[in-house]
């Protein structure tokens, strides 16, 4: 009788440990799905700030359609048939893309990590767009909050960028891929901040740009930006002013460029001019410039130069036909040129040549050669 007495206590015990077990369980789903819901409403609340925040500096975002989901370790924000207007362009821009999916892990709410669908639109509202971009893949990471952010990339697998006209496109840019990376390495959003970036190419080509940029080139450059007041809402325009007024500069602190038998490294500091366009050198040492002075066409562009034109002028006054002699002579003599004036390096074993690379308003020059421009950045 004992016997039976214990048994029935013991059962009794382990069914209480049941229901204790089972209530604790229900009451962890419980507060865990209290907690989902209370970070979504919190993300809701981010994204509505986040919104608020790009709507100062002139860029709106909309969703056809948004839901949230991702229970119970994630919050997932679908939105579909997204589109961003940015009103502080002339005409106002619009971009459209059929859907972005932007999620948040519980564990680490100030980091979004987002997917985008292809393809891109961009163009005037209410027209036709002018051009499409496409990927395989496209994901951005941003790191912070709304008020506070602390650093963003975005990464492009096998991107396409399409001009459209009527019927017809034009391939402007193709990678393999393309990743670019921003972050505050001193001072904070509020305050002085300076911002490092890094861009990534890999098989990069852009043939409806320039005949340089046609066969595909390898890209690793870090730049850091001084000179902002503050991170708060504005157009990079007005970035850019704010860092002409103050004297900043861009620091170019690490660039790696790998075109077919052509590998340039360099490094410097540009500065900007009241025009909003590049001042400032950067020294460069390059490995079989030859090729690449055959692509951008420095030859040609020596012959044609303003103080060619002077000299063959001159020479042709002495003796008619002097003058062309000349041009043919500089244009044969050009690497001898730039041998003469370089410096004489190694670089990853193979012979190579430091020069400058000199920014003048804009104009960009390679020891004494105009290889390019650059554009107004205000």
């Amino acid at each position: 009788m004992a016997r039976k007495a214990r048994g029935i206590q013991a059962r009794r015990r382990i069914g209480r440990r049941y229901t204790i077990t089972l209530f604790l369980a229900l009451a962890l789903i419980g507060g865990w799905a209290w907690l989902w819901h209370f970070a979504a409403g919190k993300a809701q609340q981010t994204i509505e700030g986040w919104r608020a925040r790009e709507a100062k500096a002139g860029r709106i975002y909309t969703c056809g359609a948004q839901t949230i989901s991702g229970f119970p370790l994630q919050i997932e924000v679908n939105c579909d048939k997204a589109s961003a207007s940015f009103r502080t362009s002339q005409p106002t821009t619009e971009l459209k893309t059929p859907r972005i999916v932007a999620g948040v892990q519980i564990y680490d709410p100030t980091r979004v990590v987002s997917d985008f669908t292809g393809p891109l639109t961009i163009g005037e509202p209410g027209h036709a767009p002018t051009l499409i971009a496409n990927w395989k893949q496209m994901q951005s990471s941003v790191r912070g909050t709304p008020a506070e952010p602390q650093q963003v990339s975005i990464e492009f697998e096998r991107p396409t960028l399409d001009q459209a006209g009527g019927a017809s496109r034009q391939r402007l840019l193709s990678a393999r891929r393309i990743d670019i990376n921003g972050r505050i390495v001193e001072g904070s959003a509020a305050r002085h901040p300076v911002i490092e970036a890094v861009l990534r190419l890999r098989a990069a080509s852009a043939p409806g740009l320039h005949p340089a940029a046609v066969q595909p080139v390898d890209a690793d450059i870090t730049a850091l930006l001084h000179g902002l007041d503050d991170f708060s809402p504005k157009p990079w325009a007005a970035r850019f002013r704010q860092v002409q007024a103050a004297g900043g500069r861009i620091d170019i602190t690490n660039a790696r460029v790998q075109q077919g038998e052509t590998l340039a490294i360099g490094e410097g500091s540009l500065s900007l001019n009241s025009n909003g366009r590049l001042d400032g050198q950067l020294r460069v040492t390059v490995a079989g410039i030859e090729p690449f002075l055959a692509v951008i066409g420095a030859q040609k562009a020596v012959q044609s130069s303003q103080p060619m034109d002077k000299l063959a002028g001159a020479l042709d006054r002495l003796a008619p036909g002097l003058g062309d002699v000349a041009r043919q002579q500089a244009g044969a003599n050009l690497s001898l040129g730039l041998n003469l004036i370089g410096e004489q390096t190694t670089l990853e074993g193979r012979r190579a040549l430091t020069l400058p690379l000199r920014f003048s308003d804009g104009s960009v020059y390679l020891g004494p050669i105009q290889i390019g421009s650059t554009p107004a950045l205000f």
